[in-house]
């Protein structure tokens, strides 16, 4: 009778389910990881720099892999809270 370890467990459950060794799935999770990690942190100091506490929160609470992050920073972030993007006056020249 042979007991397998818990490592042995998930390198055996990784090969079986997704086709790949155990090393490439650390590797994959890793990369992921630091991709979540820099948009997380880009959106987070955007939201707390612009006051908008709710973003923050949710950004703190939820984890889409960077995908509401990057939808903040480049859609949301440039609307005012009615929805429509913020115009700027033009400045006056001397």
């Amino acid at each position: 009778m042979v007991i397998e370890t818990s490592s042995d467990f998930f390198t055996n459950w990784i090969s079986a389910n997704f086709g790949i060794t155990a090393t490439a799935a650390i590797l994959i999770f890793s990369i992921i990881m630091i991709w979540t990690v820099i948009w997380k942190a880009i959106a987070l100091w955007k939201s707390a720099r612009k006051n908008h506490l709710a973003w923050f929160i949710i950004f703190l609470i939820i984890n889409t892999v960077g995908i509401l992050e990057i939808l903040y920073i480049y859609v949301f972030s440039k609307m005012n809270m009615k929805g429509k993007p913020k115009t700027f006056p033009k400045r006056k020249r001397r």
